[in-house]
């Protein structure tokens, strides 16, 4: 667990709360960031690091449903920070649907093609869909990253309200 200077949360999970702890956790209170399954167009996921964990209930939702394609591009510092890999492995592999492409920013696994950095417009062009395809873009994780990505995509084409951000971090001015 990673405490956020001046998080709300992370402050009580690191500070506060003690091993063993029950915490009630409930879904988001709005209906912006959430997929429908009768929205049938293609889907661009966009997550850092733990914003992986809204888009993996987008994908689950999506199990065994025939018609919207998903694309996620998944940006993590180190392999071992990435969360749901057995799971987005095995349903990469079994769903003609779903395409998983993971950006490493620090330390890649030996022969990844792609060099470690943040994550950039030849990644959202070579892992994404183009704006012509009209996809639905959810993007989640701090808000340096979600900022960041949200103005790639509007510079690639994206219709800014088919773009829908998810963002987290100090909670403090």
């Amino acid at each position: 667990m990673q405490a956020v200077p001046d998080g709300e949360v992370s402050s009580f999970l690191v500070g506060d709360a003690a091993s063993g702890d029950s915490v009630e956790v409930r879904g988001p209170v709005g209906g912006w960031f959430v997929w429908k399954p009768e929205d049938s167009g293609p889907v661009l996921l966009v997550a850092g690091g733990s914003g992986v964990v809204p888009l993996m209930a987008m994908i689950r939702t999506r199990d065994g449903m025939d018609g919207a394609p998903f694309r996620l591009i998944y940006s993590v510092r180190d392999p071992e920070d990435r969360i749901y890999d057995h799971e987005l492995r095995r349903r990469a592999t079994e769903d003609g649907g779903l395409d998983v492409t993971v950006v490493y920013t620090r330390t890649a696994p030996e022969g990844e093609p792609r060099p470690t950095g943040r994550i950039s417009i030849d990644d959202l062009v070579s892992y994404g869909w183009a704006a012509e395809q009209e996809p639905t873009c959810y993007v989640c994780g701090p808000t340096g990253f979600v900022e960041t990505v949200a103005n790639l995509l509007i510079f690639l084409g994206h219709d800014s309200s088919k773009i829908r951000t998810e963002r987290f971090g100090p909670s403090g001015p």
